[in-house]
Formats: structure tokens, C-alpha cells, sequence
């Protein structure tokens, strides 16, 4: 339905799972049940690239130090070339400390070690013998197939909207993935000028978009490339009530 649309993409959130117990509460609200009712995200990417020809597919975010990075580089490949090259690979660090800590991480540390896990998967879907060796993550030349269809690799877009996220995007990523709230959108114009004094080209695909035609029109005079609707995990009908709403939104921008 989101490809019959027109539509380009489509995420997926990632939670493993959520711990037991309350209250469960993020940013002072009640987490919602959604939250450890996720399917896994690669193969709902999966299931979703191989039921659309055009759709991109991909996850928003992953939470990569959850994750082991050569394992889930075979898995990010995987989608990529089964869905001919329509992965988008979003990517972050987490908030849920107990989430964290019952995968092995110390949450003071995630950065640096998804940092890490991102430059060994990017070393070895760009090499045949592939090789990196740091602080959490060490291993000697291995061989991994299948490679991502897209080349060098499906677009690494990075997560947050912390003080240090550009240092992120910058180091290893292809572009911004924040979600829309006050001040995001007056940031853009600060990555662009970092990016062009690096030498970088970037994209900004902006997540939680309202259904607001101002704000919509404010993105794209920003240079915001992609601008994505929430879903609600509900049914069918407000799915379409949702999609509608985001539609009636950017024809109205549009002048239609």
C-alpha cells in the first residue's frame, strides 16, 4: 500500500526488547506497549522489499551495538541484495540504558563502540579480505558473502539529535536521520556547511514529520531530502487515516 501510494520509503524501529517491570517511561511519558511488540527489523526490511519492486526499505534506527557487527553486516548485505539494492541503513547509539546493559554494553561507551562496529561492517562489505582491528571489535582478514548490491555500501544514516551527532554523521555516515521536534530543522544548514568544508556530500531524511503543509515547505526550503510520516502499530484503517492525513499535507504544499 505504501509503494501503490507513491511513496519511496519505508522504516523500521528496533527494540529487542524492552525490560520488565514500571513505571516504563521515556522523555516523561508512558512507554507504549509497541515498544516490545517490534518485529525484527531486517526481516520485516525483507518482508516489505520483496512485496514491492520500488519501495526502499530500511531501518529507522538499528540499534547497532545490540548487534554483532559481522553477523549483522551478512544480515544488512543480505537485505540489500535480495531487495536489489533498496536498503537504507539507519543507524544509532540507543537511549534504553537496561536494554543496553542486557546486551553487554555500558551504555558510557556506545558511541564509540557503534562507531567501531559501523567501520569494521563498512570494511567488510567493501573488501573480499576483510580486516579491522579496535578497541571492541578486533578480527584478521575473513571472507563474507553476499556483498550490498549498492555500492560501496547502502547509505549509513545516522540517528539523534545530541550536541555531537554531525561528529557522527561526518566520521562514518551518509546523511542525518533525526526526527522532527523544536530546533532540528534549524540545525540542517550547520551539517550542510560541515559537510562542504569536509568534503562530504550528506542527505537528510527528517522522521515523526507532522501532517503540517508549513512544516513540510519549511524541510524542503532547508534541503531536507526525504520527509517521512509515524505509522501507527494499529490497524489497517488507521494506517490509511495516517497516510491520508501526511497526503492531504503535502498536496496542500504543493499548490494541488
Amino acid at each position: 500500500m505504501v509503494e501503490q501510494r507513491g511513496h519511496s520509503t519505508l522504516l523500521f524501529a528496533e527494540h529487542t526488547h524492552i525490560q520488565a517491570g514500571a513505571p516504563l517511561m521515556r522523555e516523561g511519558r508512558p512507554l507504549p506497549r509497541k515498544y516490545w511488540h517490534t518485529y525484527d527489523s531486517l526481516v520485516s526490511c525483507t518482508a516489505a522489499g520483496l512485496a514491492t519492486t520500488r519501495l526502499r526499505v530500511g531501518t529507522g534506527i538499528c540499534l547497532v551495538s545490540q548487534h554483532h557487527p559481522i553477523s549483522l553486516a551478512k544480515s544488512v548485505a543480505s537485505v540489500d541484495a535480495l531487495t536489489g539494492g533498496r536498503f537504507e541503513f539507519g543507524v544509532g547509539a540507543g537511549w534504553n540504558e537496561p536494554e543496553m546493559r542486557n546486551h553487554g554494553v555500558d551504555p558510557a561507551r556506545r558511541f564509540a563502540l557503534t562507531k567501531e562496529y559501523i567501520e569494521a561492517m563498512q570494511q567488510i562489505w567493501t573488501h573480499e579480505e576483510a580486516e579491522y582491528h579496535g578497541e571492541f571489535v578486533s578480527f584478521d582478514p575473513l571472507w563474507s558473502w553476499p556483498k550490498p548490491a549498492q555500492r560501496p555500501y547502502p547509505p549509513v544514516l545516522v540517528g539523534g539529535t545530541g550536541p555531537k551527532v554531525f561528529d557522527r554523521v561526518l566520521a562514518y555516515g551518509d546523511g542525518w536521520l533525526p526526527s522532527y521536534g523544536p530546533g532540528v530543522l534549524e540545525r540542517v544548514p550547520e551539517l550542510f556547511r560541515r559537510a562542504e568544508e569536509a568534503g562530504k556530500r550528506v542527505r537528510v531524511v527528517m522522521l515523526a514529520m507532522p501532517s503540517d503543509p508549513k512544516v513540510i515547505e519549511a524541510c524542503e526550503r532547508a534541503g531536507v531530502g526525504t520527509v517521512l510520516s509515524t505509522l501507527p502499530s494499529a490497524g489497517l484503517s488507521r494506517v490509511e487515516l495516517q497516510m491520508d492525513a501526511f497526503e492531504t499535507a503535502l498536496a496542500e504544499m504543493r499548490g494541488e
